[in-house]
Formats: C-alpha cells, structure tokens, sequence
C-alpha cells in the first residue's frame, strides 16, 4: 500500500481555531502533546476518505439511457396502464354533457403535468438521500441533519462520514437554525415526524398490495407470477419488462394519435383551463366527487421517488420526461375524442377505442401483459423502503438479498415478496371490482403524495433553505391539489377507501412497536454500561483463563462497555487473547464508504488486547460474509495500532518547528490512506499546518507495533470466535397492562418469528457462543 504525506486545505476554519488553542503564550507544543490527548479516541480514523462517491458519481451516458430503459419496465407500469380504467371510474353515470369530457381531460392533463411532471421529477426527485428516494430517505436525511432520530446514538466521528455531511445551497439562515433547534428539542415533534414517516411507509406498502388487485384483478394467476420473477432483481426484471412497457407507451401513442385525427380535432381544447372551471360550476358536488376517480390518473407517481434508489435522477427524468408523460397525455386525448363522438363506450373507453384491422387482440395481449407488470413499481418500492426501515430500527428483521453488483440499492426481501402476494390475492377476492380497490387506492396513494409534500417543506425549511416565499407557494400549489382531491378520495371511505387505512394501521403498529422497544432497549444498555474502573476490577480476578484467537463480543451499544460482559465473565472465566467489543451501527445514510466503516479506540486494560469497534453500516450496505469481515477487521485493526503507534512513538522529534517526516514500511493493511488529524509544517515560524498525516513505506518500523501487529495476525490464525447476546426484553412488574402487552407479547411474537441476529450477519454456527440476558425496560 503506498501512502503519503497529503494536505488538506479544506479545513481553514478549523486549522485556525487549532492555530489559537495551540500556540499558547507563545510556546513550543511537542506534537506528542499535541496529539496524546486523541489517540486513545474513536475518532482517529473518522476522517478517512473514500475515493468512491457511490450515487454522486457522475454517470455515463450509456449507463444513464441504459438505467432509463430499465426504469420505464419497473416504475412506470401502474401510472401507464391508468388509460384502462380512468374514464369508467369517472363518469360512473354516464355522461350527459360532452362538454364534461373537456372538464375531465383538462383535469387529467393538468394533473400530470403538475404533479407528476413538475413536483416529482423537477422537484422531489432531488430531496434523495444520496441518490435514495422515498419518505424514509427524506426521513433520514431530516434525522442527520436535525438529529430528530429516536435512538440517541450519535457521535461527533458521524459528521466525518463522506456520505454524511449535507451541501446547502444558501447560507446559513436564523429561521432554519430556530426550526431545527425546535425539531432537536421537542420531542412531540419528533413523535410526530417519525409517525407520519412510518405512515407513508405503511401506505406504500399497502400499494404494494393494491396496485397488483386493480392491474390485474381477474387474473390471480397473474399475481402469482409476478411475485415468482421478483428473486430475479430490479435488474433482470427491468430488462425484461422494460420492451414490453415500451411496446405497450408506443400502442398507447399510436392508438390516441389515430382516435384524435379520426375523430375530433377539437378536443385539443381541453388545454385551455377555463374548461376546469365550468365543469365544477355546471357539476358542483358531483365534479368534486369526481375527483377520485381522476386522481387515478396518476397512480404510481410515487414510485418514481421510492423506486430512486434503484436507477438515478437523470434516468427517471428522461424516461418520464421523452416517453411515459407524452404517451399518456396523448393516450387520454385520443379517448377524449372517441367519447366526443361514442359517449355511451365510457364504461369501455379504452377497448372500444382501438382501431380494426386486427388491431384489437394485438393491444388486449400487450394490456393484459402491461398490467401484470403495474403491480413491479410499487413492489419494488416497498422492498426498498422496507430495507430502509429496518436498518433504522423500525422493522423486525428480514432477509435482504442485493441483486445487483453494478446498481446499488436493487434489494429482493423474499418473506414480503410473498406476504404481498398472499395479501393481493385476499384483497381480490374479497372486494371483487375495480371501483372498490379503486377507491382504496386512490387513498393510499393520495395521503403519500402529501406526505411526501409536507416533509419536502420540512427539506426546503431546514436544509436547502428556501425563500419562505417560494415554499409558500409550493406548498399552496401542490398541497392544496393534494387536498382537495383527498376530500374526494375519502368521500368513498366505506366503499374501500378503509382499506388502506386498515393496512396501513396495521403496518405502522408493527413499525411502532418494534422500534418502541428497541428504543427503549437501547436506553437500558446505555444506563447500565459498565464503567472502566468496573472492567478494571472484573480482569483483576486472577482466575480468568486467556484463550487463543480472536474474540468478538456483538452489541448495538457505541458508548462503553455492554452488560453482558460481566455476565459472560462470571459464568466463563475465560478471555480471548485478542479481545473486541463489536458495535453494529446503521446509518441514516444510504452507503458508509468501506474505508471509513471501522472506528476502533484501546480499552485501557495493562495486560489484555482489549478493544471498542464501532462498524458503520448505511441503510443500502451489504452485511459482508464472515471471512471478508474478519479480514477487513483485522486489517483496519492493524491500521489503529500502527497509526497509533506512529502518534505515540518516541522517535518522533519534539521539537514543533522541525518539520516531521516519518515513513512507515508496507507491513500489512490498508487499501487507502488514513488521515490523521494534524501534521507540523515549519515555515519560519511555528504553525500547524491544514494537512493530514498520511502513513507510507515505514523505513524503520516501531518495535512495539510490529510485536503487537505479529500477535494480532497469530490470535487471527487461532480462529475468531463470534459471542452474541440473546436477550429477552420484558416490561417491569409496575409497568401497566398495555406495555406488558406490547413488550412481553407482541415484541416477543415479533422477535421470535423473524430472522435473528446470526442470520442477518450470516455468522456462523460452528463459531457462535450465545450470552443469555435479561432486560427489564
């Protein structure tokens, strides 16, 4: 590995407070006085730099047109096959005037261009957390920039991440400081943010269940094969119904062109506004409560941000920008002009508007195919929200499977998959019509639009920092449509508009539940960590066998020492000679860069290996396979006790206003550079200069870092041995009924039926000790 001497200039503003603090009275610092106070810290390897810039890298245009195709077969099914079923559910008495095919297709037209077309891929699309759309994205992103996260695990090293720190485009304003200073300290507010959160979670999901029943409702084998193809990825799935979804926006153009010229020119006048106006004036509640089945237009919309992850931000905009938006806009133009001329087809508007001459089954075969294919966006979304969810301490565990290299963020959970599948099939047979699901969906998908809306104000608000005057009027825009047609959709709340409600009830308690007491779980250990002087007393006992090999003691623990060590201790007196207290630690980023997941600080133990690791994960990392993790561990371990070694090592000069240069002979790890925190520069007077230390070829190495560094690759050849704590969660004797209800059963059912802790982390068996504990919250 070569590394060097680097500098980094961006961080002025730091070297000068350093410079302050530094040269004190006008004295000399020795740089081990300078750093000695930092070592023993887990934030000597915070700032190491990834070299990969995941989704922010700039893509080709080949891979960009390339993500763009796929996109069109993934998200843009259920929004495309809308034709079929709009007009119906909108005059569901028959027209009487034909000016109100007009009224109609000028709100069709008018909503697309505004919400799909200008709030999602012009506006929304880029509130993405590192290229991840969807609520729990925006949720995440509000969580490390206000710190409104539930679980009080934060660190100063976090800001250090890569992917962490956050680009305003404005300076800094009092009104955002005061908002986020009000989201930090209220903890209703927070309540509140995280229940809306899970709530549009909860409706996305219920999509997932809704979308396959309307698309494809009286072919259940339908659902049933589409939920068989899902293990096969966003990748393969895309490309495989990506030319179909093609061929399906080039009838839909072909045959609304063909109606336009054929049957009446005139309908282009449905662009004129005015057309809105009248057919509320001459419609009055009816026109409202028409409304729901207009929104059915853009059903699907929403997948466009959830399923972001899965492609990226100038491939969506393409493909809805070149192909979806034009296809369908046109489609309902030519059905517009049928209807001008055949107002009694309104039940049968799309069918009875193809042209003859073989033309019928051709499009019937390639609709039928299309609306199998509707139910993939919101699927898929699902999938990638849930993945979100989890690593956030808001879902029990599932199995994630990435099914993709090349694409990250394309994720296959096989118990949802079928889940939903079971779900789609319950929800067709019980509610029989399209009207039915249409209203329940219409709910569904409505109430995330707004929420999306809503926490998209809190973005502009606190992080982008807008004119309060162009928030205004985004939100008087978008959340003002989104209302009125909500009133619409929930007018219908007892013919289906419940469902989702009910679902998504459903969901979010599972939701609440679980992250409840992982909350309070969390809590409980950072009450009760125990101290270094407790450590100090537990090693002293001369009993205590040391073992070969490594040891890696798993908690979610990132500050101190978890409970379960004493127990281990007590019930096997027996240590590892290379001892590590493992930290798992889930982001709310998208992706930790691999060179910055491990931080690692010394416990202070004379005698005794003993380390604290924290391994940062993002909601889109990949857990590694045991071998690759031990590996990679061991390596950045190495990397602490050299650079550790080189910061407390006595060759060093003492002297500041020598300028220090050390090399360090390629002894084992690393695959990039590891950053210090200052580095001494003299340039005729003494300063500390803005660079980083970098480690390289170490021409005479420390003596008492290669001796440690050949004991810790001898304890990796013994084996590494994985110890985890089962723990059993229980409510206190004075706790009220409903706690000991959720806790003790319904946190418990949760617990067991899902994967454990070994399974997520792949750790295996053969090398898994389990440490029993109990915790009363």
């Amino acid at each position: 590995m070569a590394e060097g001497v680097v500098r980094d200039d961006s961080t002025d503003a730091e070297v000068n407070e350093g410079v302050h603090q530094r040269n004190v009275g006008g004295r000399k610092l020795s740089w081990r006085t300078l750093v000695a106070g930092r070592v023993d810290s887990l934030n000597i390897e915070a700032g190491r730099v990834s070299h990969s810039h995941g989704h922010k890298s700039k893509d080709s245009w080949r891979r960009t047109l390339s993500l763009a195709f796929q996109s069109i077969g993934v998200i843009y099914g259920d929004i495309g096959t809308s034709p079929l079923y709009v007009y119906a559910s909108t005059f569901t008495n028959g027209i009487e005037d034909k000016n109100d095919i007009l009224g109609v297709l000028s709100l069709i037209i008018y909503t697309i261009l505004l919400l799909p077309m200008l709030k999602y891929v012009f506006i929304v699309l880029w509130a993405n957390d590192n290229g991840d759309g969807g609520t729990f994205a925006v949720y995440s992103k509000l969580c490390r920039y206000a710190k409104v996260s539930m679980i009080p695990n934060y660190q100063p090293e976090d800001a250090q991440l890569s992917n962490y720190k956050l680009e305003t485009p404005t300076k800094q304003l009092k009104r955002a400081e005061k908002i986020k200073e009000k989201l930090e300290n209220s903890r209703v507010v927070k309540e509140v943010l995280f229940l809306v959160t899970i709530l549009a979670t909860s409706m996305v999901m219920g999509d997932g269940v809704l979308t396959p029943s309307i698309s494809v409702l009286s072919a259940v084998r339908g659902i049933t094969s589409l939920s068989t193809i899902q293990r096969f990825g966003t990748d393969k799935v895309g490309f495989t119904f990506a030319p179909i979804i093609s061929v399906w926006f080039l009838f839909l153009t072909g045959i609304g062109l063909y109606n336009l010229f054929k049957y009446d020119l005139g309908i282009l006048r449905a662009f004129y506004p005015k057309y809105i106006v009248d057919y509320f004036k001459r419609n009055g509640k009816q026109g409202w409560i028409s409304l729901g089945g207009i929104f059915l237009c853009i059903t699907g919309t929403e997948a466009m941000f959830a399923d972001l992850g899965h492609f990226s931000i100038r491939a969506v905009q393409i493909s809805f920008s070149s192909m979806v938006c034009p296809a369908i806009v046109i489609a309902y133009i030519g059905q517009g002009a049928y209807l001008m001329k055949y107002p009694h087809d309104v039940s049968n508007t799309f069918y009875a508007s193809i042209p003859g001459g073989g033309m019928y089954w051709p499009t019937f075969v390639v609709a039928l195919l299309a609306a199998i294919i509707a139910s993939q966006a919101m699927i898929s979304g699902a999938f990638a929200i849930i993945s979100q969810s989890q690593s956030l301490s808001c879902f029990p565990r599932v199995k994630v499977i990435h099914t993709s290299v090349k694409y990250e963020g394309q994720v296959y959970i096989p118990e949802i998959n079928y889940i939903l599948m079971l779900a789609c099939v319950l929800v067709t047979i019980g509610f029989k019509t399209t009207d039915k699901i249409g209203q329940a969906y219409g709910v569904a998908v409505c109430l995330v639009m707004l929420v999306t809306t809503c926490m998209l104000v809190l973005i502009m608000l606190v992080i982008w920092k807008t004119s309060i005057w162009l928030i205004i009027l985004f939100f008087a825009v978008f959340g003002l449509i989104e209302l009125l047609y909500l009133s619409s959709v929930l007018y219908k709340f007892k013919e289906g508009g419940y469902l989702p409600i009910v679902l998504a009830s459903f969901l979010m308690m599972i939701m609440a539940i679980w992250n409840y007491v992982q909350r309070h779980r969390y809590m409980y250990e950072l009450e009760n960590k125990v101290s270094s002087e407790s450590v100090k007393r537990i090693m002293d006992n001369p009993k205590i066998n040391k073992v070969p090999g490594i040891g890696l003691l798993y908690s979610e623990l990132v500050q101190g020492i978890p409970t379960v060590f004493p127990q281990l201790i007590n019930n096997i007196p027996s240590l590892h000679s290379v001892f590590i207290f493992v930290s798992i630690k889930n982001f709310p980023i998208s992706r930790v860069e691999p060179e910055e997941r491990f931080l690692f600080r010394r416990v202070d133990l004379p005698n005794y290996k003993m380390f604290r690791c924290v391994v940062r994960y993002g909601y889109n990392d990949v857990n590694e396979e045991p071998a690759m993790f031990e590996k990679h561990l061991v390596e950045n371990l190495i990397d602490f006790i050299q650079h550790e070694h080189l910061m407390l090592g006595g060759s060093l000069v003492e002297d500041a206003s020598h300028a220090v240069t050390q090399t360090v002979r390629r002894q084992v790890v690393g695959r990039s550079a590891i950053y210090g925190e200052e580095s001494l520069e003299q340039d005729n007077a003494v300063r500390v200069s803005s660079g980083s230390i970098v480690i390289d070829d170490l021409a005479k190495p420390y003596e008492g870092a290669l001796e440690e560094v050949q004991f810790i690759q001898n304890s990796m050849h013994e084996g590494v041995v994985y110890l985890l704590g089962e723990t059993k969660v229980i409510a206190r004797e004075n706790s009220s009924l409903l706690k000991k209800i959720v806790v003790n059963y319904a946190y418990d059912f949760l617990r067991k039926n899902c994967r454990q802790g070994e399974d997520v982390m792949a750790i295996p068996h053969t090398r898994l000790l389990r440490v029993g504990t109990t915790y009363e919250i």
